[in-house]
């Protein structure tokens, strides 16, 4: 990817709504957590936020609604350097999300997904092509799945680096899967992918669905496996990429932080393996801080913690 070359993100802007739990509560319990907080959000904000501080020249094309959540998630994106010339106004009330965050990191999430449920396909196809030069496009499945499915044919037809995020986890068609360049599932969405009852628990599991999931057609597969680091299968071989050992505070946001580093590296003619180690560590910086994009790394911090830090054996 060139210097005037563009990441288009294609996806979500949602206000996260954040109250820290010591666990969650039953059906009909009323329980008490931590202090509210909010954070600009929504995965496909926040890939794009990410891929901005990593060094990239970023476009969003989003929709957001006309109250004050809107207003800060536009801040956001701008104070990140992401282009937002391509974010559009909604009548409808911006995305949120209700997070409750568990004291190892972990989180249980709700979407309302507001002004993102408005970005048609035509909306989105007519602002793409008034984007010079994009080099990829980043997607994941907050958006309308027709938009979704409109865009990768989009990608397709134009020789341009189409990366899916399929989250959250949802059935996809095969002619959907197939124009995707690059499939990056965590491990209970690629088991929702494959129609397997049992989430993906190891590398051996994930090297069994990656190949599942090759077949679709995509030239990549990536399966995200948290603090295990992640699995990358090509039609030549396949790549186990051990993560890093960090104290996770809140994983919110860290396949997202995933996602723009791989769409990154991968511009930069990375080969697929060190994309994915380059992912691996932008992602374990991301949990060892609160938030959405408060929480993603800048570039210089990505790199030093590569030099610093050990791989998981």
């Amino acid at each position: 990817m060139g210097q005037a070359d563009t990441i288009v993100v294609v996806g979500s802007a949602n206000m996260d709504i954040v109250i820290p739990v010591h666990r969650l509560p039953a059906e009909g319990e009323t329980m008490a957590g931590g202090d509210l907080a909010f954070f600009a959000g929504g995965k496909g904000a926040n890939q794009a936020c990410a891929a901005a501080r990593l060094g990239a020249r970023v476009s969003m094309v989003a929709q957001v609604g006309s109250d004050p959540f809107g207003t800060a998630l536009l801040s956001s994106l701008r104070d990140a350097g992401v282009d937002i010339r391509h974010v559009g106004t909604s009548s409808r009330p911006s995305g949120c999300a209700s997070i409750y965050v568990l004291p190892g990191g972990q989180n249980a999430i709700v979407i309302s997904p507001g002004a993102n449920a408005t970005l048609d396909p035509d909306m989105a196809l007519r602002r793409l092509d008034a984007i010079p030069r994009a080099a990829a496009v980043l997607l994941q499945l907050e958006i309308p799945i027709e938009t979704v499915e409109a865009v990768l044919g989009w990608s397709r037809d134009r020789g341009v680096r189409a990366i899916l995020d399929p989250a959250p986890a949802r059935p996809l068609s095969p002619t959907l899967l197939h124009q995707a360049d690059v499939l990056t599932p965590n491990q209970s969405e690629a088991a929702a992918l494959i129609g397997r009852s049992s989430t993906i628990r190891d590398f051996d599991d994930a090297e069994q669905a990656a190949a599942i999931l090759l077949q679709a057609g995509p030239a990549a597969v990536v399966i995200k496996l948290g603090a295990l680091g992640c699995l990358a299968m090509t039609a030549h071989g396949c790549e186990r990429i051990s993560g890093y050992s960090v104290t996770a505070l809140d994983t919110t946001a860290a396949g997202d932080a995933f996602n723009a580093a791989l769409a990154v590296a991968l511009g930069e003619r990375k080969p697929l393996a060190e994309a994915a180690a380059f992912a691996n560590a932008a992602a374990a910086l991301s949990v060892t801080r609160h938030g959405a994009q408060a929480s993603l790394p800048y570039r210089e911090e990505v790199e030093r913690f590569l030099q610093s830090a050990t791989a998981l054996a």
